[in-house]
């Protein structure tokens, strides 16, 4: 697996697990509208989309420090 890859995917990973930290101290605190299948859910879907955006702007920086 290319460097660049196992990067994105670390960076999703790292959001992913990062919401779902934030989102069990905030039921320490309050109660939730969401059960815990809903929350992995929504971390899956956070983990996701931090991985296509790490990829986007590892991209984008990447033709910026060429130019």
């Amino acid at each position: 697996m290319r460097p660049r890859t196992t990067a994105n995917l670390l960076w999703g990973a790292i959001g992913g697990l990062s919401f779902l930290v934030l989102a069990q101290g905030y039921r320490l605190v309050a109660t939730l509208p969401v059960g815990t299948l809903g929350l992995l859910a929504i971390g899956i879907g956070v983990g996701a989309v931090t991985g296509v955006l790490a990829c986007a702007l590892d991209a984008r920086l990447d033709r910026s420090e060429r130019a």
